[in-house]
């Protein structure tokens, strides 16, 4: 199989397991605002989504609770945004450098062996 074909395979895998993160993650969420901000299925995928993407919230929590979890939500929300990226983009970057270390291993072989004299 050819390295360009690995490579988009991975990326693929990779990139299906990020969106299964985001999609996990957006669920606790809506779950989140729908019990401790009592809203509607429409209002809390709206404010996990902006969460998530990093916006920030629509409409203020009701309650202490609410907000406590809005704040914890926000903070794994940005960590989990630097996992994922990481995560998706990680086969590129093992695609770049086994380039480089492909590179070394060419010159190493077609390197001359030491003369004796």
């Amino acid at each position: 199989m050819s390295r360009r074909k690995v490579l988009a395979q991975r990326l693929w895998r990779n990139a299906a397991w990020a969106l299964g993160v985001i999609g996990a993650a957006l669920a606790v969420g809506m779950i989140g605002y729908s019990y401790f901000g009592a809203q509607d299925f429409t209002k809390s995928f709206a404010n996990a989504a902006m969460i998530l993407s990093g916006m920030g919230p629509l409409d203020p929590m009701p309650t202490k609770a609410g907000e406590i979890f809005e704040g914890a939500y926000a903070l794994a929300s940005g960590l989990l945004f630097f996992a994922v990226a990481g995560f998706a983009l990680a086969p590129a970057l093992h695609h770049v450098l086994r380039g480089f270390h492909l590179e070394d291993e060419e010159a190493k072989q077609n390197a001359r062996p030491p003369t004796k004299h």
